[in-house]
């Protein structure tokens, strides 16, 4: 009867699991004519990891909400059939990787004794985060041949720091705003129709962020510096209420952008393929053009898994999984997926609003931002509306750094919607 404590979870699990399994047994048919239970290894196992993880959600926290784990499934597991079509390597090292993340999203549930014991240790959490990116420029290895030192590798094993850094970054930035969240909001003087906060209070928010911002761009990780600043001008608005300081913050990151393009050539590179990719198409722009032809190939509702040409893409398992998804699914299949990310986003707001706790509101609100963001920042890219960043796109990229990122902002969503209901029960 424990399972039953978390009712819609446990009738909604089995769509992300049979949507894998029906994934991989169509891409079994495509390749052989016929389906064995080795070439559905990966999606039973998935299967019974998100079972495992329910019946413990069931266990100890059955008031945590229960649409955010089958939403990350279905995510997960379109990423797990892609990646399959794509490169059937690494379909077992993700699956891996999907357990280990399971499993640090239970941990880290287990391992807080309450969410806002986070708060204390704001300054801990920013200097750690940045600490583990600052010693890439020294330890830093390049395993995919990117021409960027941004992983961390240790036998074999390749962790890229920027991914945990969004992380600590939000629990610093939620708990600073936090503790002056009124002063922010109220105080400061005012600059024609617009009261600006008060300086001596935002100094170090300020520093932390440009900090971050600016070890980023010097590692030449454009993307997650443009994901930071996204979620930093996110908090600041949920926390003031103040939209023209948030139109001043994106002022300031025009004209961030516009040093950045003066001063680094990638940028200059990537802004010129955004513009033209046609004119470089055997070089810098054949990626994006790959990606374009795919969407185009695919259609409203797809080639199907196993019958387009995805392997086209260079690499399509990382920075451009939803191009090929979109080439096999079609734009029914591509809409389905930004549809999973919003209502994702979406339960991360809830959760905001449902917690008395104002840290905890902040918190949930910033790792909403971040898979909001960084989701729309990639898609984005690859449909050419912006600039191409190579971040990946959460949940559903290959990539074990990523995975174990985004699991254990999930496992704090969860925390902090499990402390809400047992508060509400409790009233």
């Amino acid at each position: 009867m424990t399972l039953l404590r978390r009712p819609l979870e446990l009738l909604l699990l089995p769509f992300p699991i049979a949507v894998t399994l029906l994934g991989l047994a169509q891409l079994a048919l495509a390749r052989s004519g016929e389906v064995s239970l080795p070439q559905l290894g990966s999606g039973m196992l998935f299967g019974l990891l998100l079972l495992a993880t329910h019946a413990v959600l069931a266990w100890r926290y059955r008031w945590a909400d229960q649409l955010l784990l089958p939403l990350a499934a279905m995510l997960a597991g379109l990423g797990l059939v892609v990646i399959t079509r794509l490169e059937p390597a690494l379909a077992v090292r993700q699956t891996i990787w999907l357990g280990l993340g399971l499993a640090l999203l239970i941990g880290t549930m287990a391992a807080l004794p309450r969410v806002d014991w986070l708060k204390g240790y704001k300054y801990t959490a920013a200097l750690l985060g940045l600490g583990l990116v600052l010693v890439t420029f020294v330890l830093g290895v390049d395993p995919n041949g990117s021409g960027e030192r941004l992983w961390l590798g240790l036998g074999g094993i390749y962790f890229q720091p920027s991914e945990i850094l969004k992380v600590l970054l939000v629990v610093f930035f939620a708990a600073y705003l936090d503790d002056y969240r009124e002063l922010i909001a109220f105080g400061g003087p005012r600059l024609g129709p617009l009261r600006l906060p008060p300086v001596p209070y935002l100094v170090p928010l300020v520093v932390m962020a440009a900090a971050s911002l600016g070890v980023l761009t010097l590692q030449r990780d454009l993307g997650a510096a443009l994901l930071f600043f996204g979620v930093f001008l996110a908090l600041f608005y949920a926390a003031s209420g103040r939209v023209g300081t948030a139109l001043l913050g994106l002022l300031g990151f025009c004209v961030a952008a516009y040093l950045a393009y003066t001063l680094f050539s990638v940028v200059q590179l990537r802004i010129a393929v955004w513009l033209d990719p046609w004119a470089r198409r055997e070089t810098s722009g054949y990626q994006i053009i790959q990606a374009l032809f795919a969407f185009a190939a695919g259609g409203i509702v797809g080639t199907g898994l196993g019958f387009g040409l995805p392997r086209s893409i260079p690499a399509a398992h990382t920075d451009f999984v939803i191009a090929a998804a979109g080439e096999e699914l079609g734009l029914l299949g591509s809409l389905a997926i930004v549809a999973l990310y919003a209502l994702l986003v979406y339960r991360a707001f809830h959760i905001a609003l449902q917690t008395r706790d104002s840290f905890a509101s902040l918190l949930a609100a910033g790792l909403g931002s971040v898979i909001g963001i960084q989701a729309l920042i990639i898609l984005g890219g690859t449909v050419r509306l912006i600039p191409l960043t190579g971040i990946t796109l959460p949940l559903v990229s290959y990539g074990g750094s990523s995975v174990a990122a985004n699991c254990l902002m999930l496992g704090l969503l969860l925390r902090i919607s499990d402390e809400a209901g047992r508060a509400r029960h409790a009233r």
